[in-house]
C-alpha cells in the first residue's frame, strides 16, 4: 500500500482457524496521529498509526496495549502503557497499533507476528480536460 490515509479497515492476526479481524482505525495525517486516542474513554478495535515509532499516554484515560511494527507489519514489541507515560522509541518501527489493555494478548498479537491492514482503496479520478 502506497501513501495511507486516515479513514478505517481491519487489522487481521493469525491465520486458518485462529484468524481475528479487529476493526481499525488509521491515523496517517499529523493532525490524526497527534491526536490518536487522546480524550477518548475507550476504543472499539485498534488505532493505526503511521508513521510512528514511538508513541505517549500523557493526558490518556485509560491503560493501552501498544504494537510496534515494522514496515512489513511484522511485531516487534508489545508493550501495556498506563496513562501518564512515555515509550521508548523503537529504532525500526514504522507503524504503531494500540487498543485498549488485554485486547492484544486476546488476539494472539505477540513478537514475531505478522499482521495485515487492509483499507478502502481511494480512487483518483483522471484530470477532467
Amino acid at each position: 500500500m502506497g501513501k495511507w490515509r486516515d479513514g478505517s479497515g481491519t487489522l487481521t492476526v493469525g491465520s486458518g482457524e485462529g484468524v481475528r479481524e479487529v476493526p481499525l482505525r488509521i491515523a496517517a495525517s499529523y493532525r490524526a496521529r497527534t491526536r490518536g486516542l487522546l480524550g477518548v474513554d475507550g476504543v472499539d478495535g485498534a488505532l493505526l498509526i503511521t508513521p510512528c515509532g514511538s508513541v505517549h499516554t500523557f493526558r490518556m484515560r485509560f491503560t493501552i496495549d501498544v504494537a510496534y511494527l515494522d514496515r512489513k507489519f511484522n511485531v516487534l514489541a508489545v508493550r501495556t502503557m498506563k496513562p501518564g507515560r512515555l515509550g521508548l522509541p523503537r529504532l525500526r518501527a514504522r507503524h504503531v497499533v494500540e487498543s485498549e489493555a488485554g485486547a492484544m494478548e486476546r488476539w494472539g498479537l505477540r513478537p514475531g507476528t505478522r499482521v495485515r491492514v487492509s483499507a478502502p482503496v481511494t480512487e483518483v479520478s483522471p484530470p477532467v480536460r
